[in-house]
C-alpha cells in the first residue's frame, strides 16, 4: 500500500466489495463519499438540535409553579389573604406546606422522561456519527486524491447547507 497520494482511478473502499476500476466507477465511489459526508455534517446538526430540545424541556416544563409577590408567601400552594393569622404565615407553617401539587409532578415526570428519550436519540446520533466518521477517515487513508476530494467538498457542502438550518431551531 502506498504510503502517498496518487490520482488513479483504481482503488479498494472500506470493504473487498467497493473495489474500483475505471473512471466511471471513480466517478460514482466519489459521488456516494460526498454523500455520506454530508450525510456526517447533518447527523452533527441533528444532535446539536436534539440537545437544545432536551436542553429547553428540562430548564423551561410545560406548568410553571408561579409563587405568591407577597413578601410572607413563598410556596404555591399557600396564599397570604388579610387578616391570617400570624400562625399561617409563620416560616414553621410554611415549611410544612407541599411544594408542588400532583399536576407539577406529573409534569415533571412526562419532562424526565422526555429528557431521557431525547438523551437515548442524542446517543443513538452520537454511535452513527462516530462511525460514519471512521469509516470517512478510512476512505481518506485510501490515498486516493479524488476520494480525499470527495470528503472534502461533501463537508464543505454539509456544512453550507446543513448549519443555517440551526438558526431556525
Amino acid at each position: 500500500m502506498n504510503m502517498h497520494f496518487e490520482g488513479s482511478s483504481n482503488v479498494t473502499l472500506l470493504f473487498n466489495f467497493w473495489d474500483v476500476h475505471g473512471p466511471a466507477g471513480m466517478v460514482l465511489s466519489v459521488f456516494v463519499v460526498l454523500l455520506l459526508t454530508m450525510l456526517y455534517e447533518l447527523l452533527k446538526v441533528w444532535k446539536i438540535t436534539v440537545g437544545k430540545q432536551k436542553h429547553s424541556s428540562v430548564t423551561h416544563p410545560s406548568a410553571p409553579v408561579t409563587y405568591s409577590p407577597e413578601q410572607s408567601c413563598f410556596t404555591p400552594v399557600m396564599r397570604c389573604q388579610e387578616g391570617s393569622s400570624a400562625l399561617a404565615s409563620s416560616p414553621s407553617e410554611i415549611s410544612l406546606a407541599p411544594t408542588e401539587t400532583t399536576t407539577a409532578t406529573a409534569d415533571t415526570t412526562a419532562t424526565s422522561e422526555k429528557s431521557w428519550l431525547l438523551h437515548c436519540l442524542q446517543t443513538v446520533i452520537h454511535i452513527l456519527q462516530v462511525t460514519l466518521g471512521y469509516m470517512l477517515m478510512l476512505c481518506v487513508m485510501s490515498y486516493n486524491v479524488w476520494i480525499f476530494l470527495g470528503v472534502i467538498i461533501g463537508s464543505v457542502l454539509g456544512y453550507f447547507f446543513t448549519f443555517p438550518l440551526l438558526k431556525h431551531i
